[in-house]
């Protein structure tokens, strides 16, 4: 088997062993917590974004690793994490969390699908042994960053359910 399929397999089976997870365990824990309890939830989990630092750290990766992926794989990891950290610390303080909160969706988001379609560009699945202890990052970790971040900006575009519940409310009063 060429290392491309193989890369490309262990990142599809990535995607369907978090959904099913996240199906039956994570959606519908989140989806019972209020707003700011299922953001802080997402939050902490992209607070250790940090870790794709580890894409520039010489010795765990290839210096063969092309460095237009690994920069900025890095780099926007390490942004979204610290957004994420923001978010946390700023919690008590409603307008800084929740401009964290989106903040730190929308980086995260738009950096893992700029990362996808850098690895793309550069040919990253035929040459995954490059990405050497890191290869874990992109087939266990970003499944799930990803499938977190859409669910976080559902619940961010959903109306509050206090709000849907006090319109159901006033409509059956009347």
């Amino acid at each position: 088997m060429s290392t491309e399929f193989v890369f490309q397999t262990h990142l599809i089976l990535g995607y369907v062993a978090w959904l099913l997870c996240f199906g039956a365990y994570i959606w519908p824990w989140l989806s019972s917590m209020d707003r700011v309890a299922a953001q802080r939830a997402i939050a902490t989990l992209h607070s250790f974004r940090f870790f794709g630092l580890v894409f520039i750290l010489p010795g765990v990766v290839s210096p063969d690793l092309p460095a237009g992926f690994a920069v900025l794989a890095a780099y926007g990891d390490f942004a979204t994490g610290l957004l994420a950290m923001l978010a946390l610390l700023t919690m008590r303080l409603p307008r800084l969390f929740w401009a964290f909160v989106v903040a730190f969706n929308l980086v995260g988001t738009v950096e893992l699908v700029v990362d996808y379609y850098h690895a793309i560009q550069v040919g990253l699945p035929a040459h995954a042994e490059q990405l050497g202890a890191a290869y874990a990052i992109p087939i266990i970790y970003v499944p799930l960053l990803m499938i977190t971040h859409i669910a976080a900006l559902y619940f961010l575009l959903r109306p509050h359910q206090n709000a849907t519940r006090a319109i159901a409310d006033g409509a059956t009063a009347s």
